[in-house]
């Protein structure tokens, strides 16, 4: 089995181990949570003051012009466009991955039923993220006459659920608690094949592994950018739909900034020809301008290379918990084989948010879900091969001397 000063040698090998100084990490922590939140790019800082001393402290209301404040949430779309496969002019940087699920699934929805009136229903997968089940329930409840969010247990029960009055199969690539990694391209022909719609939630896949959309045939997807994008803190999320559909769906959120012609201040709403009709209100111009800082790193490589070294790395890290914490009621529950995970790996154990939170406090981030699952994500930008080996070291520790015992680890905090 792989030793410490194995990992030491991948790390000296490694390709992309340059790009790790582009990120402000604190010392002594092996940061395995980048999937709920990047680390901050450096050059944020730098960026953010920039922003509001220059661009908003000196050009004042003329950097929306100036300094192209107007055009960002299309210009970051256009630089995001890459690692999703998509192409320029089809990608919106803005709202959050809630709104834009509204979004997007409510202009699916009308242009579904116009076409066909018995198609109403959004096929999903009952383990999916809550706030994209939460979003198609208070949707259908709204639209009423008959529509509904019918769920699956499992993704082989799509099929079975694809009935004729489905409109729109809804589904996140990667799942957020197990990593699992669905068949884009399959699942969409599979919707397509039934008379659906495929709408696709990117957020633990973007930035992560290669995605493509266009040749998966999707119809629309939605995004977040403070994950493996490293955006920051609730950074704006991002909105895609394929160009045979961009004049056609309608928004449900007609905004002054999606209409073709926002200045000509029309009381009559027209809406932008293209993808920018899902733009709605003002933006968040401080928050939106550092989604720059994260995509610039990913400039300097590409998802191909990002995804050799994450299934490395994810491959290394079930064999040393395997190896180094055999014994222990850890359960994997993340998928083995690399065509069906993510860049993340989940093990089950009875006492998961203690373990965890033991972990954290020893220098080791991960995070917890429900039920009972440590989670851990690997970031191939600034996550290292030692890093792996440390996180075992301090997993082996909390379970062998069951540190995870103290009170202190027992009681939830309101951010698990």
């Amino acid at each position: 089995m792989p030793t410490r000063d194995d990992c030491l040698q991948l790390d000296a090998r490694d390709p992309l181990a340059g790009l790790r100084e582009a990120f402000d990490l604190p010392p002594g922590v092996v940061y395995l949570d980048g999937n709920s939140l990047g680390p901050r790019p450096k050059a944020a800082a730098e960026r953010a003051a920039q922003v509001v001393v220059q661009e908003w402290g000196q050009g004042l209301i003329r950097s929306w012009n100036d300094a192209g404040w107007f055009t960002l949430p299309r210009r970051l779309g256009d630089r995001l466009a890459p690692l999703i496969g998509a192409g320029p002019g089809e990608v919106l940087v803005t709202d959050t991955t809630s709104v834009n699920l509204f979004k997007l699934l409510a202009a699916m929805l009308a242009h579904q039923h116009a076409r066909q009136p018995r198609r109403r229903a959004i096929v999903c997968e009952r383990g999916n993220f809550p706030t994209d089940l939460h979003i198609a329930q208070g949707l259908a409840k709204l639209l009423q006459q008959g529509h509904e969010l019918r769920l699956v247990d499992r993704a082989e029960d799509i099929p079975a659920a694809l009935a004729d009055d489905v409109a729109v199969l809804m589904l996140t690539q990667v799942d957020y608690r197990t990593g699992a990694l669905h068949d884009m391209a399959a699942l969409t022909a599979l919707a397509h094949g039934h008379g659906a719609l495929a709408l696709w939630d990117l957020a633990h896949s973007a930035g992560a592994l290669p995605v493509d959309l266009r040749g998966a045939d999707a119809d629309a997807a939605v995004g977040c950018t403070y994950k493996y994008l490293n955006g920051g803190p609730g950074s704006p999320a991002f909105l895609w739909v394929a160009p045979r559909w961009q004049a056609v769906f309608e928004t449900p959120l007609s905004g002054w900034w999606g209409h073709a012609e926002p200045f000509a201040m029309e009381p009559q709403y027209r809406p932008d020809p293209g993808v920018g009709r899902f733009l709605c209100g003002t933006q968040a111009i401080v928050s939106q301008s550092l989604v720059a800082c994260g995509l610039d790193v990913f400039e300097r490589t590409d998802m191909a290379c990002l995804r050799t070294k994450s299934l490395a790395l994810t491959d290394l890290f079930i064999a040393l918990v395997e190896e180094r914490c055999a014994g222990f009621p850890l359960e994997l529950v993340t998928p083995r084989e690399h065509a069906r995970r993510g860049s993340q790996v989940s093990w089950r154990h009875p006492q998961g948010y203690a373990v965890m939170q033991a972990l954290i406090a020893a220098g080791v981030i991960g995070d917890y879900r429900e039920p009972g699952i440590l989670r851990f994500g690997f970031t191939p930008l600034y996550t290292r091969f030692v890093d792996v080996w440390e996180a075992v070291e301090a997993l082996r520790d909390v379970l062998q001397n069951e540190t995870w015992r103290e009170a202190r680890f027992q009681t939830r905090s309101a951010v698990t």
